[in-house]
């Protein structure tokens, strides 16, 4: 009995498993085989996150994780969301039979199970109400000194169902990791830093010093291990082969949606006919000074190029930046509806119904504001501008270019001579986030296929002597 009582202290100790999980109750048969894979794990486990890719079925995994939460205890979710996904997650849950609600002002009916808002709303809620907490788009918690990381981890601390959410956990950003480690109550993200990594400093510090960026890096045998404690609370997936299952027929025989269209992006290099201060040529913007005086100099004719190009697309999205882009795009752009931080949260969800629902043809939005977990795979046309963020423009991409979209989607890039090493930048890290993920993924394999124990079956033979 004590050597039972110390083995499970050590696997306490290794917080390589949740604790408090339960055999699902609810594992509908309208799930594909590896999202029930998924669906039980979510439930044994108890605290886990999802880092699936866009269109793979997060949203009804995390209402299926509601659904299990409140069959098994009779309690009470808070499922939050960016703004205005919220309304498609309820349509979500009455196409798949999951009931739930949805509450502004944190206001809900007593007998709901299932409570559905927005991430800005989540001050207007009691956490003693709940007994589970499900993040979409968890990615919002990247910031580790942000407001929203901080709300969110403190409000459901003491919850012991949770689930986090994200096509894009940043594989090169081991920071958002320890993020999600902590919402989760596992380890805290500077601990989980300080466990496997090191940087040049060999202290704590993180962002920049000395105008440089600090560096992370796993310390000399500190990979495995780091990939074994990521798959303990966490599965990564592009494709259902990533998690063992075929990428084309269900194990019921049943074809899979999960094939992308063809994605067609268009670089296109204009002219300027302002330069910048002092500039007799146009040349690549050399730092942050010079790339936001291009874009400021260079305002009028990228956005008229752009709204060239919606012409020749029946339905287009245009994202943008700075909100003078925003303006003058909806201002030269017929018919086109502009979404931007001006406008109050109804505002912009009416703006996105109607957008959706085909009203009109053209919306004109920022990056900022609607880049998350929007379902707009109706519309195959965007247009954008380069930008630094990898995640922001993979966002962008896939509110069209998802699994279920049938048609071609054209992605238009608009640039100056002088928005060249933004673009370098962006391609450079768009090649990394596939080849770290794609090692991410792997590496979370070949962890899933170790011993998490050795177990002694032969008894000890002691000498007579002794």
């Amino acid at each position: 009995m004590k050597l039972k009582a110390y083995d499970n202290l050590l696997a306490r100790k290794t917080q390589y498993s949740g604790d408090g999980g339960f055999k699902p109750l609810f594992i509908p048969d309208y799930l594909f085989d590896f999202q029930k894979h998924e669906a039980e794990w979510n439930c044994l486990t108890s605290r886990s996150a999802d880092l699936n890719d866009c269109g793979m079925g997060k949203t009804l995994l995390e209402l299926v994780f509601g659904e299990n939460v409140a069959r098994h205890t009779n309690g009470r979710t808070l499922l939050m969301t960016p703004n205005a996904v919220s309304a498609q997650t309820v349509a979500e849950g009455e196409k798949f039979g999951v009931e739930c609600v949805r509450s502004k002002g944190g206001k809900f009916p007593s007998a709901a199970k299932i409570v559905v808002s927005n991430y800005e709303q989540l001050t207007h809620f009691d956490p003693n109400d709940f007994v589970c907490f499900i993040g979409d788009e968890a990615s919002i918690l990247k910031n580790s000194q942000g407001v929203t990381r901080n709300d969110v981890t403190e409000f459901c601390r003491k919850m012991k169902y949770r689930l986090m959410a994200t096509a894009t956990p940043a594989p090169n950003d081991f920071i958002e990791m320890g993020t999600l480690s902590e919402a989760l109550g596992y380890i805290g993200h500077m601990d989980m830093m300080n466990r496997f990594f090191k940087n040049d400093l060999n202290n704590s510090a993180s962002g920049r010093m000395h105008g440089k960026v600090i560096e992370w890096r796993f310390k000399g045998h500190a990979e495995e291990p780091f990939y074994r404690y990521l798959c303990s609370w966490a599965r990564a997936a592009r494709k259902p082969s990533d998690l063992g299952f075929d990428d084309m027929v269900d194990a019921d025989g049943r074809q899979r949606p999960f094939v992308l269209p063809e994605l067609v992006e268009k670089e296109h290099l204009i002219e300027s006919e302002n330069l910048r201060d002092g500039m007799l040529f146009a040349l690549p913007a050399v730092g942050m000074r010079e790339q936001r005086e291009e874009r400021r100099v260079s305002l009028t004719e990228r956005c008229e190029y752009a709204a060239e190009l919606t012409g020749a697309h029946p339905s287009s999205i245009c994202w943008y930046d700075l909100n003078p882009e925003g303006d003058l795009l909806a201002k030269i752009i017929p018919g086109s509806v502009q979404i931007s931080g001006r406008d109050s949260d109804d505002e912009k969800e009416e703006k996105f119904t109607a957008f959706i629902a085909g009203q009109f043809k053209r919306l004109v939005i920022n990056s900022k504001i609607g880049a998350y977990g929007l379902n707009l795979q109706h519309c195959a046309h965007q247009t954008s501008f380069p930008s630094h963020s990898f995640e922001r423009g993979y966002q962008q991409i896939r509110r069209s270019w998802r699994f279920g979209q049938t048609s071609k989607v054209t992605s238009d890039i608009i640039m100056t001579e002088g928005d060249r090493a933004v673009r370098a930048n962006q391609k450079r890290k768009d090649a990394q986030a596939i080849q770290l993920f794609a090692k991410m993924v792997e590496r979370m394999n070949d962890v899933l296929r170790l011993d998490r124990g050795v177990k002694f079956e032969t008894k000890a033979e002691v000498p007579a002597w002794l």
